[in-house]
């Protein structure tokens, strides 16, 4: 939809993204756009523009460097601001070196077992219904129980984080205000990390209490801000790529049958998932620190920039046929995890649930089918995160 010539990334443009990519990028790599509440923004939209903003230092994600401390209001958001994705060098290579401390590939590789623990009983719970909500049954259970036990979370406590994390990505009528949820998660989390000082465990939040580096620790507003950004981009990245990516098997029966008689197909498949399905829409805000030229347009310093990660992954240019899921496609390079410093740490965690819970699903229910027609399904209200409202599904 536009007004004025402008493309608006409206409640329209949460439904079905793709067209107004198309036109912004026929447009030229960089176009501006509206907001939903109404601020203009400049939306980088081909690859090779996309993945040099997402490198480029002078695209800064710290706000305050820009507009000081009174430039926004942040709200009951303020307590969990101090995160990796907020941040610029130098302060973004401390945390991130220190962070890395815990969340290592080792631990990450250890959990395969646990991961396919978690989804064999998730089908197991499944089996004897005709009809679920695979977003409900599986599609959340299983990486939200993940990154909880992962970090030290109770097991009792994790269907408050899916209403926190939905009332803060894409809120609507049926959820508290983000101000609200950001709050309620500060408490919890303010509690928890004196308990895990009190009594340490082998997990994952008292690995990051006891990281240091030469006497530098996390500060207390770090660690709550490190854990808001663990638990929401430990989950709701894989949450989406379960669910839209079952919606595209089951929408593609060709792509779908040929992953059904070649297991070997499914790290590539979840590649190319992530591609054509992009589970976050675009990147956190990023700021130009300077006048930057980007794709031939020149962006004035202090303005916000979009990088349209869906975009760039379905940029014909770089991906041919890219609106068509083909499973033995190269999708490699894909920014579904981003690019540069900020590229998401806990992208192999995610790969292997994709393909731990994609392989189970299918094996489990090869009659698995859309309970409703795909056109009627619904995607959240956001801009940020492309994913499923609901997900009925008839397992046969």
């Amino acid at each position: 939809m536009t007004r004025s010539g402008v493309e608006q990334l409206d409640d329209a443009f949460a439904q079905d993204p793709y067209p107004v990519y198309e036109r912004l990028r026929a447009a030229g790599p960089v176009s501006r756009a509206m907001m939903p509440g109404g601020q203009p923004v400049w939306v980088i939209t081909s690859y090779p523009a996309a993945r040099a903003a997402l490198a480029d230092p002078r695209l800064v994600k710290d706000w305050r460097q820009l507009f000081g401390q009174g430039g926004g209001d942040q709200g009951g958001f303020a307590a969990l601001d101090a995160h990796m994705l907020n941040t610029d060098p130098p302060d973004h290579t401390r945390l991130r070196r220190l962070v890395s401390q815990a969340f290592t590939a080792r631990r990450v590789s250890g959990l395969r077992p646990r991961v396919t623990e978690i989804t064999t009983g998730l089908l197991d719970a499944m089996a004897g219904e005709r009809e679920v909500d695979l977003l409900a049954t599986f599609a959340f259970p299983l990486p939200i129980t993940v990154i909880c036990e992962l970090l030290g979370i109770p097991g009792h406590d994790r269907d408050d984080f899916r209403a926190w994390t939905q009332a803060i990505l894409s809120p609507d009528e049926t959820t508290d205000s983000p101000d609200r949820a950001a709050a309620a998660m500060t408490s919890y989390f303010t509690a928890l990390m004196a308990n895990k000082r009190a009594h340490p465990a082998d997990d994952l939040l008292s690995a990051l209490i006891a990281a240091h580096d030469d006497g530098d620790r996390l500060s207390e507003p770090e660690l709550l801000g490190m854990m808001f950004l663990l638990l929401v981009a430990g989950h709701e990245t894989t949450v989406n790529l379960i669910g839209s990516g079952t919606l595209a098997l089951l929408t593609s029966p060709g792509e779908l049958a040929r992953l059904r008689a070649d297991p070997s197909l499914r790290p590539g498949a979840v590649e190319e998932l992530l591609r054509y399905t992009s589970p976050v829409n675009h990147a956190t805000f990023r700021f130009t620190a300077e006048p930057v030229e980007l794709g031939g347009t020149r962006i004035p310093a202090r303005e916000p920039v979009l990088v349209a990660i869906g975009s760039a992954n379905r940029d014909p240019d770089r991906y041919p046929a890219p609106d068509r899921l083909d499973l033995g496609r190269d999708a490699g390079g894909s920014l579904a995890f981003g690019h540069g410093i900020h590229y998401c740490l806990g992208a192999p965690l995610a790969r292997m649930e994709g393909e731990i819970a994609l392989g189970g699903l299918l094996e489990r229910f090869p009659d698995i089918t859309l309970a409703v027609p795909a056109e009627t399904l619904r995607w959240r209200s956001s801009t940020l995160i492309r994913g499923l409202q609901t997900l009925p599904v008839r397992l046969g």
